[in-house]
């Protein structure tokens, strides 16, 4: 069966529990690439930011870990955990490190790029801090570059809160 929505999938999280997407039906999701060593890494604060602003509302941001880009996430999944909580605050949901590109992409990252191409229809993830916003029905609204920040995301959030 193909998968349809976000809700199909799973993911570790960053303590190696599953996580099923399907707990989140019904809100809207904000997947990001993250990493520990990068120019963007100071997103992390925004993202924590909207986290805080619109989780009540039903937004859920999930940060998923990739070491692909420039290797700058180097660390185990403790660490980055620790890493993401000492210097930023993290408390939105932090899953295990993953692929996001090639062969070994984890599943749900093949899924999201199939649904939104980036620049010029490719659906290669470019670097770190690549965002999806995933509305209520669980289909991905639109795909952000790593230098979109998480405070111009602002509008879209709104509107998939009020959809």
């Amino acid at each position: 069966m193909a998968e349809t929505t976000i809700y199909d999938f799973e993911a570790l999280s960053i303590d190696g529990q599953p996580a099923h997407l399907s707990t989140q039906r019904g809100k809207v999701i904000l997947i990001v690439n993250t990493a520990s060593a990068c120019g963007f890494t100071p997103q992390f604060a925004g993202l924590e930011q909207l986290w805080k602003d619109y989780r009540d509302r039903g937004l859920v941001i999930v940060g998923f870990p990739s070491n692909e880009f420039g290797s700058q996430d180097p660390g185990s999944n403790d660490e980055i955990g620790a890493f993401c909580q000492r210097n930023y605050g993290v408390s939105f949901p932090m899953m295990a490190k993953v692929q996001v590109n090639g062969a070994d992409a984890h599943p749900l990252w093949q899924w999201l790029k199939k649904q939104a191409p980036g620049l010029l229809g490719t659906e290669a993830v470019k670097w770190n801090f690549t965002k999806f916003l995933v509305g209520k029905n669980g289909q991905v609204l639109e795909r952000y570059a790593p230098n979109d920040t998480p405070e111009s995301l602002r509008k879209d959030i709104e509107a998939a809160l009020a959809a």
